[in-house]
C-alpha cells in the first residue's frame, strides 16, 4: 500500500466500479488514474472486512474498517522468475504467459498468482512501447470533445455576434455521432451536452473517454488525473466511469479526434454560408445533417453508422436511468463561528458542533446539500439573495435559539400583555437600536422582570422611566428595585385632572 491513502470518495468509487459495474481492476485502474495494485489492495481490504456496494458507512467508519490490524496482511516474499528468460520464451511459437506462468508455479508453488504474474511482467517490459490499434468493444466507449471550429451566431436584437462551441461525442465500435451546439466549453455546458449525448443515444456505454479540459480535468497527470466533481457525480447518476486520455496522446481518443474532423467536414462546412440567430436554430440544422451523416454509408465498411449502432453498439449500451442528471456544482468551504458558510454570497446554517470544519457543498438550480466526510448535515432552498441568511433552528446552540424564536412583533405582543408603558418602552428600546434584534436582549430582561415583581410593579417602572427618559433594563431594574415605581402605581398611574382657573388662559389664548 502506498504511503498515501486515497481520498475515501476514490475508494467508494473503486467499490462501485467493481461491484456495481463490473469493471475489471485494470479499468478501474484506468478510469481512476491509480495503480492497478492499489485498485487490488483497497478491494482486498474491503473484501476481508465484509464491504461491498452500496456503501453506507461515513467517511470516517470506511475509512477506520479499511484499516484496522484485521484488514491488513502482508504476505512472504515470493520468488522472483527471471524475466529475461520469460521475455525471450515468449518469442517462440505457441509460448504464452499462461504457459509460462503454469512451469513458474510448478517449480515454486508458493509463487505469484497468474493475474499478478502478468502485471509484474508488464511492468518490467514498461520501457517497450509500442503502438496498439485499438479493438472498440461494443457498448464500451464513448469518446467526447469539442471542435476546434466555432459558428458565429447572431443576435436578431442588437446584432453582436456569438460564438457557438460544438459538442462531438463518438462511439467506439460503431461510430454512431452526436454533435451539438454550446455557449461555451465550461463545466456548465461541458455536462448538458452529455447528458444529451446520453440521450441521444439512447443508453449508456461502460466508458467515457475525454480529453484534460478544465471543465472534465481538475489535474491533467499521467498516472492519476483529478476529475472534475460534479463530472464524477454524473457519471455516478448514470452507472458509468471517466477515462481521461493521456496527455499528448491524441491515439488514446483518436475514435473523436476523427469524429471531429468529420463534423467540421461534412456539418460545420455545409452550414459556413448561413447565418443563424440562435442557437436553438442552429442545432435544429446540426441534427438535420447530423441524421444525414449516421445514415450514410461508409464505402470501406458497407454500411451505415446507424446500421451497425443498431446491431452493435445499442444492445450492448446499459438502460438509461429513470431520471436525467440534474447539474450541480461541487465546492469546498469552512464553517465559520457563526455555524454558517457562505455560498455565492448566501448564508447558510449547517449543525453548530461543526464550526471551523471543511464541508463539501452540492449545489443545483434550487437546493443546497452540505457534506461532512461523505454524510450529508445539512440542506436547504437555494435562494439567490446575497448578505442574507437561511437559518434552522436545529442547527442552533440552545442558547442561540431561545432568543432566535423571538420577534418584534411577539416581544410587542408580551408587552402589552402587561401593560401599554411597557409596551412603549420596548418599542423605545427597539427603535433606539440600528437593528431591532439588538434590543431583544434588554427587552426580554424588562420582561423576564415581572417574575419577580408582578405586572403591576412592572407597568409603573416603565411608566416612570417613560417619563424620566430610563429606556434601560438597567433602570428599571434599579426603579423596581429603589421601589421608586409605588408613586406611579394606581393613582399616580392616571393622567392628572387639568386645573380650571379664572388666571389660566388656557391654549386658545395664543391662537
Amino acid at each position: 500500500m502506498p504511503t498515501e491513502r486515497l481520498p475515501m470518495r476514490k475508494v467508494r468509487e473503486v467499490l462501485r466500479l467493481k461491484h456495481a459495474c463490473g469493471a475489471s481492476e485494470r479499468l478501474i485502474a484506468q478510469s481512476l488514474g491509480i495503480g492497478r495494485t492499489t485498485v487490488g489492495e483497497y478491494l482486498r481490504r474491503a473484501a476481508v472486512v465484509g464491504i461491498t456496494w452500496p456503501v453506507t458507512l461515513d467517511d470516517g467508519e470506511l475509512e477506520r474498517l479499511l484499516f484496522t490490524p484485521a484488514g491488513f496482511y502482508e504476505g512472504p516474499t515470493r520468488a522472483q522468475p527471471d524475466w529475461s528468460r520469460v521475455h525471450a520464451e515468449l518469442r517462440r511459437r505457441g509460448v504464452t504467459l499462461m504457459l509460462l506462468w503454469e512451469e513458474y508455479r510448478a517449480e515454486h508453488p508458493d509463487g505469484y498468482g497468474y493475474s499478478r504474474f502478468c502485471d509484474l511482467y508488464g511492468e518490467w517490459r514498461k520501457g517497450v512501447t509500442a503502438t496498439m490499434r485499438q479493438a472498440h468493444v461494443a457498448g464500451e466507449k464513448l469518446f467526447v470533445d469539442f471542435a476546434g471550429d466555432t459558428v458565429p451566431v447572431i443576435d436578431g436584437l442588437t446584432g453582436e455576434i456569438r460564438a457557438a462551441h460544438v459538442f462531438v461525442a463518438v462511439l467506439g465500435a460503431s461510430n454512431y455521432t452526436f454533435a451539438e451546439a454550446r455557449w461555451s466549453e465550461g463545466l456548465a455546458d461541458w455536462i448538458g451536452a452529455h447528458v444529451d449525448a446520453l440521450a441521444f443515444l439512447g443508453g449508456v456505454p461502460k466508458l467515457i473517454v475525454c480529453d484534460n479540459l478544465k471543465a472534465g480535468v481538475t489535474a491533467a497527470c499521467r498516472y492519476e488525473p483529478g476529475i472534475n466533481r460534479t463530472y464524477q457525480d454524473m457519471a455516478v447518476h448514470y452507472g458509468t466511469s471517466i477515462l481521461p486520455a493521456r496527455v499528448r496522446r491524441p491515439r488514446d481518443k483518436a475514435k473523436v479526434e476523427n469524429g471531429v474532423l468529420i463534423v467540421e467536414r461534412f456539418i460545420l462546412a455545409r452550414l459556413r454560408n448561413r447565418q443563424f440567430f440562435s442557437l436553438e436554430e442552429l442545432n435544429q440544422a446540426i441534427r438535420e445533417l447530423l441524421d444525414e451523416l449516421n445514415a450514410r454509408l461508409m464505402r470501406k465498411l458497407g454500411a451505415s453508422r446507424r446500421a451497425f449502432f443498431e446491431t452493435l453498439d445499442l444492445p450492448a449500451l446499459k438502460a438509461l436511468p429513470d431520471e436525467p442528471y440534474q447539474y450541480a456544482e461541487w465546492k469546498q468551504c469552512r464553517v465559520a463561528p457563526d455555524y454558517h458558510v457562505d455560498l455565492h454570497g448566501h448564508l447558510y446554517s449547517v449543525p453548530h458542533a461543526l464550526i471551523r470544519e471543511v464541508l463539501e457543498a452540492r449545489m443545483t438550480g434550487t437546493t443546497v446539500e452540505l457534506f461532512h466526510r461523505g454524510k450529508r448535515v445539512a440542506s436547504h432552498a437555494r435562494s439567490a439573495l446575497r448578505n442574507r441568511h437561511t437559518t434552522i433552528s436545529e442547527h442552533m446552540p440552545s442558547s442561540h435559539r431561545r432568543y432566535a424564536e423571538w420577534t418584534p412583533a411577539r416581544i410587542t405582543r408580551e408587552a402589552e400583555r402587561v401593560g401599554p408603558a411597557t409596551a412603549g418602552l420596548c418599542a423605545a428600546i427597539m427603535r433606539a437600536k440600528p437593528h431591532p434584534e439588538q434590543g431583544f436582549r434588554a427587552c426580554l430582561g424588562i420582561l423576564r422582570l415581572a417574575r419577580s415583581y408582578g405586572d403591576e410593579r412592572l407597568e409603573a417602572a416603565c411608566r416612570r422611566g417613560l417619563d424620566i427618559g430610563a429606556t434601560t433594563y438597567g433602570s428599571i431594574a434599579s426603579i423596581l428595585k429603589s421601589g421608586l415605581d409605588r408613586a406611579y402605581r394606581q393613582e399616580g398611574a392616571a393622567e392628572p385632572s387639568p386645573i380650571h382657573h379664572a388666571n389660566i388662559r388656557g391654549g386658545g389664548y395664543y391662537h
